[in-house]
């Protein structure tokens, strides 16, 4: 092989990996965009007032209010949803999270009826703001990794929605 041939086998070597580096790069680059798209408040920010802690979450493009949080210190993604009564993990999800699945329940749901296990959640974390003993439901049928946050949550909080903003807030007692 001479040296004119090795070099231009080199350079399309060379030509390939940097499109392949492009590639990687642009998937990550997009695929963080994406995320962000579907989940603005990755990193929700906390506010300190007088008494209390505040949390404001953006909606997102279908005008949901999704935001990371935590459930018994493990990273969640939870979707606020002030029509399910309680808290619902997906049953994979809940086994991840070492939930104990309860007594059954039965569940009616937008896809119809379905059984549920009350569990019971030790420590629900979004921004600051953190409760503690929050009833929740393991939800076998549920899929993804989307916890809904409901109302035996929610009802522990002041909450308000104004121009695509969701305001949590916790009231702090001393």
């Amino acid at each position: 092989m001479s040296e004119q041939s090795a070099g231009r086998r080199a350079g399309r070597v060379m030509w390939v990996l940097f499109w392949g580096a492009g590639l990687l790069l642009a998937t990550h680059f997009f695929g963080q965009w994406e995320e962000k798209k579907h989940n603005p408040n990755q990193v929700p920010t906390s506010s300190h007032g007088d008494g209390f802690i505040e949390v404001r979450l953006a909606g997102n493009g279908q005008g949901h209010f999704m935001s990371t949080g935590a459930i018994n210190g493990t990273s969640v993604l939870f979707m606020l949803d002030t029509g399910a009564t309680d808290v619902a993990v997906p049953a994979e999800l809940a086994d991840s999270l070492k939930l104990k699945s309860g007594a059954p329940v039965t569940l009616s749901t937008a896809n119809g009826m379905s059984t549920g296990y009350r569990t019971q959640i030790d420590s629900l974390q979004v921004g600051e703001i953190v409760l503690h003993n929050v009833r929740a439901l393991v939800v076998p049928g549920m899929h993804g990794e989307e916890v809904l946050l409901g109302m035996s949550a929610l009802k522990q909080l002041e909450f308000t929605q104004r121009d695509g903003t969701l305001v949590l807030r916790q009231t702090i007692t001393p």
